[in-house]
């Protein structure tokens, strides 16, 4: 990525957040001692071997979630399971590129046929093939990013859906990104893909509250992920950024995943069509 748009970014684009000082590191563990149990619960978290979508797996799976985790290559599922194992989390792993159908479809009835049900979606997968001005970007680059990152969260909601109807209702969470509220330059097709997300929570929180399944969405600010890498591994941009935060540091991946765990569990039954920013109290609003 482009050192000198990240910065014009960073410097250009945010708001400058009005509290000062730096403020008291928030416990990492918080959140994973809630007392919120997803005991009997089945969750398929896509794009699940690393990062948000791993942090996510982990802590549905600390409350008691059986979890599938999913990536394109086997050795990367793999290492995923082995870790969660290791973490005494419940835990099947398969091979899935979200943006095939036949992938999906495999995915979601490999998941039934081993559980026994789906109770939560969690919604992670997404690319971002380009860097640079949105006006060079191709039609080529738009599908790609709109199939995946969109098109791909709207099919897998459409086929878990049935299956959580049968017991009883369940939670859809979409992973969208602090992008989707301030679009990042240098990142414009991928910026307006997160955007979507945001009106895709609310155009089926309330068709499918009738069902008894809620769907929610979180924006991640700057977190410590490879897919972020270019923004948190260099320290001048990550200077820039701490300015615009109230938390002066870059989030981590389990900060992200407590928040994802809350919202499937019971303790959220309240809250659909949401989008909950864990940004750092970065200002970004639409």
């Amino acid at each position: 990525m482009d050192k000198v748009m990240l910065r014009c970014f960073v410097s250009r684009c945010l708001l400058t957040n009005p509290v000062a000082g730096q403020t008291r590191k928030m416990s990492r563990g918080s959140l994973a001692g809630s007392q919120s149990s997803l005991a009997g619960k089945v969750a398929i978290v896509t794009a699940s071997t690393d990062g948000i979508g791993l942090a996510a797996a982990q802590a549905l799976g600390q409350r008691g979630a059986h979890v599938v985790v999913s990536s394109r290559r086997q050795s990367n599922v793999d290492k995923a399971v082995a870790l969660l194992q290791s973490e005494k989390i419940q835990v099947t792993g398969t091979t899935c590129n979200v943006g095939k159908s036949e992938d999906r479809e495999r995915l979601v009835n490999m998941t039934v046929e081993h559980c026994g049900g789906i109770d939560i979606l969690v919604s992670n997968a997404a690319v971002n093939p380009f860097f640079g001005n949105i006006m060079d970007s191709t039609a080529a680059v738009w599908d790609k990013i709109l199939d995946v990152n969109v098109k791909a969260a709207f099919l897998m909601t459409q086929l878990v859906v049935p299956h959580m109807e049968k017991r009883g209702g369940g939670s859809v969470v979409f992973v969208s990104s602090v992008a989707g509220y301030q679009p990042m330059q240098a990142l414009g097709p991928y910026s307006v893909s997160k955007t979507a997300l945001l009106g895709l929570t609310r155009a089926l929180a309330p068709e499918l509250a009738q069902s008894h399944i809620r769907v929610n969405c979180v924006a991640p600010g700057v977190i410590k992920t490879r897919f972020s890498q270019a923004l948190w591994q260099d320290e001048d941009i990550v200077d820039e950024f701490k300015k615009q935060l109230s938390i002066k540091r870059v989030g981590e991946p389990e900060e992200i995943g407590g928040v994802i765990a809350f919202l499937c569990s019971k303790d959220a039954s309240y809250i659909t069509g949401e989008t909950i920013t864990v940004t750092g109290g970065m200002s970004c609003r639409l």
